[in-house]
């Protein structure tokens, strides 16, 4: 078994033959302050000083990127009491009220499965301790970025292999060639990967795609760059076509534009812009396998945020669900015909949607009077969806739900791992499941740190 990947080239990652551990070590959120920051502590901002005198602004979640979710200690939570849009506006908004909403304390002890629930591990693999790991539904390889042990480059971009654990090295360096570009993060399916690169000597960033044969990347297309005046752009892939989202910085000089959905073809520089929203986008690109979720601003007085499903192949509107007046999600999706969302702090208003937690709706007509689930743990990740069960990040492992029938299983987290837990890293409607878990040197120990990556498959009962 190899704990470390060599710099270039394929790693063969042989199966481990145990799975074992504990369950959450903690039952929520045991406080509140008085005061709500206006966004998610992995997403508020951090002002780098620039030599030019400039700021280079990165969210906590793009520090992340090269150290690991073993990097994230706590997530800030708080309380909202903004009020929504003028009388003038005339928007139809999701109304919820509270005793239409349930949560995990209202399901029976003898609803809750052991041992993993409905899911079977298929795999085990080990990766550099720090790996960060993205996967598509639908998708053989799942994107990793991997930490290197050179300060120049901080990170490569390696694809692995699900069914068999080979992690190939597809990207050994930035395709930027300046100095002080590094990779941040990066997403593929079976056809391309997309990635994006940052400066943080001059605040540049830039967008790259490229075809993919599971073993290298075809020629880097650059098909979008920008500055410090805009933030490094999220990035998702859906339909065999790239996509990413441009934000302007929240207290840069660019703070009142538009920001943008855009797409490109893999390998292609057909850059197509989907969508404009009015002010900054509140949640990341979510992926469906053959959708993408955004959150755009409505174009009236109020500030509304709504959930967006747009088809990936036509970028046409296909659905969308506006919540009440500035309420912002942290994350936002759509899973078994329904959208999802999160929030990571209170509102005084909202009524059976103002607490924190994951959203979704017992069936499609949830959106229409119907019955509601919160999962209430402080959201860290996207939730995805195998069969009937919501999967959702808890506080230490990864827990599903069937919100129909009031059944949850827990994955257990295995002994020594960090304090943060399992990560979810798969979005949408998937039978396939992919989460990763830093698992540090034993202390005493000689031998080295990894991170530990499990592929799960929902066996249907």
């Amino acid at each position: 078994m190899r704990n470390s990947m060599a710099s270039a080239g394929k790693v063969s990652l042989s199966p481990l033959s145990s799975v074992g551990g504990a369950g959450d070590k903690a039952s929520g959120v045991n406080g509140r302050p008085s005061i709500r920051d206006a966004a998610s502590t992995l997403d508020s901002q951090v002002s780098i000083s620039l030599p030019e005198g400039g700021h280079f602004s990165l969210t906590r979640r793009q520090l992340l990127i090269g150290a690991g979710v073993a990097g994230v200690a706590a997530v800030g939570v708080g309380v909202a009491s903004m009020v929504g849009g003028g009388d003038d506006d005339d928007v139809t908004t999701l109304e919820v009220a509270e005793d239409a909403v349930f949560t995990l304390d209202d399901i029976p002890a003898e609803n809750v499965l052991d041992d993993n629930g409905p899911m079977q591990l298929e795999g085990e693999f080990k990766l550099p301790y720090g790996t960060l790991v993205w996967a598509t539904p639908g998708a053989s390889r799942a994107a990793c970025l991997l930490p290197t042990d050179s300060a120049s480059p901080l990170t490569q971009v390696g694809l692995l292999s699900l069914s068999d654990g080979t992690c190939e090295t597809v990207l050994e360096s930035p395709a930027s060639e300046e100095r002080g570009f590094d990779i941040y993060e990066a997403c593929c399916d079976d056809s391309g990967v997309i990635w994006t690169e940052a400066n943080c000597l001059t605040g540049q960033w830039r967008v790259y795609q490229a075809t993919h044969n599971g073993s290298s990347l075809g020629s880097p297309v650059l098909v979008d760059q920008g500055e410090s005046a805009y933030e490094i752009p999220s990035i998702a892939v859906a339909s065999g076509r790239a996509f990413w989202q441009v934000l302007p910085d929240a207290n840069g000089p660019a703070s009142t534009e538009d920001s943008l959905l855009k797409a490109a073809s893999f390998g292609q520089s057909d850059v197509a812009e989907i969508w404009r929203s009015t002010g900054r986008m509140s949640t990341p690109p979510y992926s469906t396998g053959d959708g993408i979720v955004i959150t755009p601003r409505l174009s009236v007085s109020g500030v509304y945020h709504q959930l967006t499903l747009i088809d990936a192949a036509s970028g046409q509107m296909m659905d969308s669900l506006t919540l009440p007046g500035s309420m912002k999600p942290l994350e936002a999706g759509y899973v078994n015909g329904r959208f999802t969302f999160s929030f990571d702090g209170w509102y005084s208003y909202g009524d059976g949607i103002s607490q924190i937690g994951t959203y979704v709706p017992v069936d499609e007509n949830g959106a229409n009077g119907g019955s509601w689930f919160r999962f209430g743990r402080t959201p860290t990740a996207a939730p995805a969806w195998a069969g009937p069960y919501l999967i959702v990040k808890s506080t230490m492992s990864v827990a599903g739900v069937d919100v129909a029938s009031r059944t949850m299983f827990t994955i257990e987290c295995p002994d020594g791992c960090d304090d943060f837990g399992e990560y979810l890293a798969v979005t949408g409607t998937t039978d396939t499941l992919v989460t990763y878990i830093g698992m540090p040197a034993e202390e005493g120990s000689d031998g080295e740190g990894h991170t530990l990556v499990r592929v799960w498959r929902y066996a249907e009962a």
